[in-house]
C-alpha cells in the first residue's frame, strides 16, 4: 500500500520507511523510465482510486503501453487484461508488481519466461528469494519504489 495512502495505517507507512529501497542511483531509475515504455502489471485493479489502478493509469497518460494482469478482469482501462504475465503476447519491459511481498516470487518466475528487462516491486513490497532469480537471469530489479511517485519526482508531473 501506498504510503499516502489515505488507508494506510501508520504501522504500515511505517514498515514501509523501514523497508530497504534498492541501490539504483536517479540516473539508472531515469534512464530505465526513459528506455522502457512496455509495462506488464501484475496486480492491476478496476476499482478506481486503488493505487494499484492510478498508478497504471498515470503511466497510461504519461506515453507507456500498459498491459494488465489480472485473472479477474477482462479488460481494465479499455485494455484487454491477461490471467497471468504468461499469457502477455509479444515481449514485456518492465513488469511491474502489486502483489503481497509473499507473492512475488511466483510473479518472478513466471515473468522470467518473457525475458523484460526490469522487475518493478512497488512501494513496499520486496521478496529477496524473486530478487536473486531474477537478477541471476540478467533482470535489473527495482523494489520497494513506486513507479508513479519515481516518475513525478525525476521527470515532474
Amino acid at each position: 500500500m501506498e504510503s499516502d495512502d489515505p488507508e494506510c495505517s501508520i504501522e504500515e507507512h511505517e514498515k514501509i520507511l523501514k523497508m530497504p529501497k534498492d541501490k539504483h542511483t536517479d540516473l539508472e531509475i531515469k534512464d530505465i523510465l526513459l528506455k522502457y515504455k512496455r509495462v506488464a502489471v501484475v496486480g492491476m485493479s478496476r476499482e478506481e482510486g486503488k493505487d494499484s489502478h492510478e498508478i497504471p493509469k498515470y503511466l497510461i497518460s504519461k506515453g507507456y503501453d500498459v498491459i494488465p494482469v489480472n485473472p479477474n478482469a477482462d479488460s481494465i482501462l479499455n485494455k484487454k487484461s491477461y490471467p497471468s504475465i504468461s499469457d502477455v503476447p509479444g515481449t514485456v519491459e518492465i513488469v511491474d508488481i502489486f502483489r503481497p511481498s509473499e507473492e512475488v516470487l511466483p510473479v518472478v518466475q513466471a515473468a522470467i519466461t518473457k525475458n523484460p528487462k526490469v522487475i518493478w516491486m512497488q512501494e513496499g513490497i520486496s521478496n529477496d528469494e524473486a530478487k536473486k532469480l531474477a537478477e541471476a537471469s540478467g533482470i535489473t530489479v527495482i523494489f520497494n519504489r513506486c513507479t508513479m511517485k519515481e516518475h513525478v519526482r525525476l521527470f515532474g508531473s
